[in-house]
């Protein structure tokens, strides 16, 4: 036993390894690459430690080479999730009491395991499986998912360090508790780190956790699975069951022990989520909590000022649209740009966009990956025929082809109609839409911006005039929960700009800050009385 007020090392966020030619995370991750392209494992379910295996598979397969089938999991049915929720509760008293000190460090090691040992295999994983390049890769399942474990458990601490006055005589304290039941952490396929961080947020504050990873994203949330299981990470506290998202929702949310639910995924998604949960209240033990973080239209907003920053601008715009395939939570997807400095930028970012090279990822020469699946390319070609209209023309990219992988071309769309579907509803694809404004409508453009589109997650201003970011910055402030100002909307680091927007967006509970993880605690307020009363009356009632 430890008789002191311990203190978690001071975070600092994961430096970015380059992977230049020459370097040794290239050779290493390379390496990593060659191994799980050889390979194609059964990933048995987790849970409570044990390995499951059910004979029903998803296969796991590269975006940009679909042919190929990287990984065989097993599929959970409505049985194996509620031996998962029962695998969580029962785990839950023994998690719940273990010291934060000891939880921390479990965490605390996985941060440097995924740092050192597993960092070319998660990188390589998320680049296979998530059609990621290097770079894209590194930034997510390495460096954001390390940031991830070391800053909660320093969010989580600060936290617990908060603490109520006390009056004479007495001792006021708060217990953080973790909520009464278990959590559903429902992950993306975008983010390996966004996977790592649903199911150990919760964690970390003592909850017990139903982690459903993306069909799409399997290979690296087995890797995640490992990670944690050599961390130290004790059975039943994360319960790894892959399958078909109607199948374990409906399972899970009509569970009586259903604490919470730490969600990324579509508006759509999670808006039926809240309507089952709603459905269900009569079932539950307590109110679940639910954090979601959902879809984005996300926009770059010029300024006639800008009209000396093209450079910039047309940097922001590429790498915020279309790194990632413009899968990101974040991408832009729309621009508002004065006629004034369109007609300066359009020919330089037309032919940055037209440069950008589009293949296998594991060619460290390609910018960019194919989309995730069938599902995504299909869609994508609805918007690229749209592109076609009288109302809206490609002016860079607009094909697409999958005969070996899930390419599109990226892609610049002009839009004579600020209310065109390209425009206002999410794509998640390497499309983004511009639509050219008078220069004399700033305000009334930025209303446009504003009111178009449902979701409100990122957004950026490019302008030297400090008056109009004032501006933007007010008639924008409900537009987009990380707004950023002469910089793409992408790249949000842990601990410097907590993610999270509102609107159709999600519930903004801020990944990456201390107000995350303040939703997966259930605190209890203790008044200790030194002394108590021991007679009934008070002062007042005495004779005059």
């Amino acid at each position: 036993m430890i008789h002191a007020n311990l203190r978690v090392p001071l975070p600092v966020n994961e430096p970015i390894k380059t992977y230049a030619p020459g370097t040794v995370e290239r050779v290493e991750v390379k390496t990593a690459l060659n191994k799980l392209s050889g390979e194609c494992p059964e990933l048995p379910l987790i849970i409570g430690g044990k390995e499951v295996t059910t004979g029903k598979f998803i296969e796991a397969r590269s975006p940009h080479r679909h042919r190929q089938v990287i990984a065989k999991a097993h599929e959970a049915t409505a049985a194996h999730v509620e031996q998962a929720c029962h695998a969580a509760m029962a785990a839950k008293p023994m998690w719940e009491s273990t010291p934060f000190h000891e939880r921390a460090a479990i965490f605390l090691r996985a941060a440097e395991l995924l740092a050192t040992k597993y960092r070319p295999l998660v990188n390589a994983a998320t680049m296979l499986g998530q059609s990621k390049t290097a770079h894209q890769a590194e930034i997510d399942s390495a460096c954001e998912a390390i940031d991830f474990l070391r800053f909660n458990v320093h969010f989580a601490q600060t936290l617990m360090d908060q603490q109520p006055l006390s009056g004479p005589g007495m001792w006021n304290q708060t217990d953080y508790r973790a909520l009464d039941g278990f959590v559903f952490a429902v992950a993306p396929f975008n983010f390996t780190a966004i996977a790592l961080n649903l199911c150990t947020a919760p964690a970390i504050m003592g909850n017990t956790v139903v982690f459903k990873p993306a069909s799409t994203a399997l290979l690296s949330g087995w890797y995640l699975m490992k990670l944690l299981k050599e961390a130290g990470l004790p059975d039943g506290v994360i319960n790894f069951v892959p399958g078909g998202g109607s199948v374990i929702g409906n399972t899970v949310l009509g569970h009586r022990d259903l604490g919470g639910i730490h969600f990324t995924g579509s508006t759509g998604v999670f808006n039926g989520m809240w309507k089952t949960v709603g459905e269900n209240m009569s079932k539950y033990r307590q109110y679940p909590r639910l954090v979601g973080e959902t879809g984005g239209k996300d926009f770059i907003f010029v300024h006639p000022s800008a009209i000396d920053d093209v450079d910039a601008l047309a940097v922001a715009i590429a790498r915020g649209g279309f790194e990632y395939q413009g899968q990101k939570c974040s991408a832009c997807s729309r621009v508002y740009v004065p006629k004034s400095v369109w007609t300066k930028l359009e020919p330089q970012l037309t032919a940055m966009v037209n440069e950008i090279k589009v293949g296998d990822v594991a060619d460290f020469r390609n910018f960019m990956g194919a989309v995730i699946d069938e599902k995504s390319f299909a869609n994508t070609q609805k918007y690229l025929e749209l592109a076609k209209g009288s109302d809206a023309q490609a002016i860079a990219g607009g094909q697409a082809d999958r005969s070996e992988g899930y390419f599109v071309r990226p892609t610049l769309v002009s839009c004579a109609n600020p209310r065109h579907p390209i425009m206002t509803e999410e794509i998640f694809a390497p499309v983004v839409g511009v639509y050219v404004y008078p220069d004399d409508k700033y305000v009334e453009t930025l209303r446009e911006c504003d009111q178009a589109a449902s979701y409100a997650l990122t957004g950026a201003v490019f302008a030297r005039d400090r008056a109009a970011i004032a501006t933007a910055s007010r008639e924008l402030r409900h537009a987009a929960g990380n707004f950023y100002i002469n910089d793409k909307p992408t790249g949000a680091v842990v601990g410097q700009q907590p993610f999270g927007g509102s609107r159709a967006s999600g519930t903004n509970d801020k990944a990456g800050s201390m107000l995350n993880l303040m939703r997966w605690t259930s605190p209890r307020t203790i008044k200790e009385t030194f002394v108590a009363p021991t007679t009934l009356g008070y002062p007042f009632l005495a004779a005059e």
